[in-house]
């Protein structure tokens, strides 16, 4: 069986576009409204939920709104929040990039900070002999070194050391409240960003905004959960490492089909450890989905019964039907084995047959498949699946399957909850501005267990008095516990 499944997206791309002659920004509207009210596999779900007068109110309201744009953008903006009516996700406008339209970089080359004024090398020797990881010292973060230290009534860090070109040492890159709770940092244009977050991350690390500062002197010891938080944190690829001897931690920041190999090999490469270990910690944070065939692997570990899954069903119509007859006719530029083009082609005849209908392209024809093993592993006994907001579609795919397991627990935060009407389709606008996402699949399991607007809960919920970078420590002493 073909498992066709897209990312988990939702993105807007905010680059400027010129609309065609005859592509006003109202006419671009219409045609996204009645391609989605059309073909979209959700439309029809969310107006019965919501009711028509509430659909025609939010109409009214947006076409006001979009008769009042004044920009390329703000009309790609108001389209997409009209699309937010119907569900949280598996919906996308993105730009089309033409080749004789390169964004102009934006220069600010009359953007100045302040000159710090302080002797670096005496700073340099007071901060050896500090004993407390407060604030103060000498940070990194790439490409620069910076001193951050108290001069009046707020904190001030300048450069001591640069990577680009246009920052000089003593030149102001931060400047801080007492109470850090106001303050401004300095871009590599030296345009100014408000500080609106600043923590510690152990004794070492200290986040401001989107930026990691790492601590280069005073020097602390190092912190081991400290340093396995921020590799997962800023992982790309899976990987499995000890946390102790009874626990392994794997790491999965995506399920994208791409990194199917990947997942496949940290398996395949630590089958003794996890098929010695007692527990398993499996983080999956800020995991946004992809394709089914990923955890694939990771299933015989977890399973102690046979798993449910229900599955979905395809609304067809004469457009949403192409992109079947496409993977058919152009599997090979889809990575799609010849084997499986008999399956298309059936898929497709069976689509075109049903015009107007929901079908279901399993084989067997009914709407839950039973996966059942012939072995259930001793090893791991306990599992732990960390989770948050910003696990979809495909990541809850997996959340479904692996809580029917006896031996798993998941912990964190409840879902995003973007998965009930999935399977993306891509169109271009009328004048090739932009292309539309909607969906051509819906879930057998809705109504009655929706997760789209939802989620899936933690069976151990994790709240605010822990912060992130605990929540590996957090899993392991429960799963630890006798």
């Amino acid at each position: 069986m073909l498992k066709i499944k897209t990312l988990f997206l939702i993105f807007l791309s905010t680059s400027s576009f010129s609309f065609a002659q005859n592509c006003t920004c109202e006419s671009n509207f219409q045609w996204v409204k009645k391609t989605f009210e059309e073909n979209d596999a959700g439309y029809q779900y969310v107006i019965d939920k919501k009711g028509l007068p509430a659909y025609q109110a939010h109409n009214n309201d947006f076409l006001n709104k979009i008769k009042s744009t004044k920009s390329d953008t703000e009309c790609t903006q108001t389209i997409y929040e009209w699309l937010k009516f119907f569900r949280a996700g598996h919906f996308s406008i993105k730009m089309i990039e033409k080749d004789n339209q390169q964004p102009q970089p934006v220069t600010h080359e009359n953007n100045k900070t302040e000159t710090v004024k302080i002797d670096i090398e005496k700073f340099k020797k007071e901060i050896l002999s500090k004993k407390d990881s407060d604030i103060e010292g000498i940070w990194e973060v790439q490409p620069y070194t910076i001193g951050i230290k108290k001069i009046g009534d707020v904190y001030k860090g300048f450069i001591i050391q640069s990577g680009a070109e246009n920052w000089k040492p003593y030149e102001l890159k931060l400047s801080l409240t007492t109470d850090k709770t106001k303050g401004t940092y300095y871009l590599r244009d030296k345009s100014g960003q408000e500080i609106t977050n600043v923590r510690f991350i152990g004794k070492n690390y200290l986040e401001i905004n989107d930026f990691t500062l790492k601590r280069v002197s005073p020097k602390f010891e190092r912190e081991e959960n400290i340093e396995t938080y921020l590799e997962a944190a800023s992982a790309e690829k899976p990987f499995l490492k000890e946390i102790n001897k009874t626990t392994l931690l794997l790491r999965i920041p995506s399920f994208n089909g791409a990194l199917k190999k990947d997942i496949d090999s940290v398996i395949t490469a630590n089958q003794s450890k996890i098929e010695s270990t007692e527990n398993l910690i499996i983080d999956i944070r800020n995991n946004g989905g992809g394709s089914d065939n990923s955890f694939a692997k990771i299933i015989p570990y977890l399973y102690t019964n046979p798993i449910r899954s229900v599955r979905t069903q395809f609304y067809s119509t004469k457009l949403n039907n192409q992109r079947m007859l496409d993977f058919y006719e152009n599997y090979q530029k889809y990575g799609i084995p010849a084997e499986e083009r008999e399956y298309l082609k059936k898929a497709y005849d069976k689509l075109s047959q049903n015009l107007g209908k929901f079908v279901s392209l399993q084989d067997d024809g009914n709407m839950v498949g039973i996966n059942k093993m012939d072995k259930i592993s001793p090893y791991p006994k306990n599992v732990g699946i960390i989770i948050n907001e910003r696990n979809g579609s495909t990541a809850e795919e997996f959340l479904l399957a692996a809580k029917q397991s006896k031996k798993v627990k998941l912990f964190g935060t409840t879902t995003a909850g973007v998965l009930d009407i999935s399977n993306m389709y891509f169109l271009p606008s009328p004048c090739n501005e932009f292309k539309l996402g909607y969906s051509l699949s819906k879930s057998f399991r809705i109504p009655d267990m929706a997760i789209d607007g939802k989620g899936i809960q933690p069976d151990y919920y994790i709240d605010k008095t822990i912060p992130d970078y605990q929540w590996i420590d957090h899993v392991s002493n429960i799963l630890n516990e006798k």
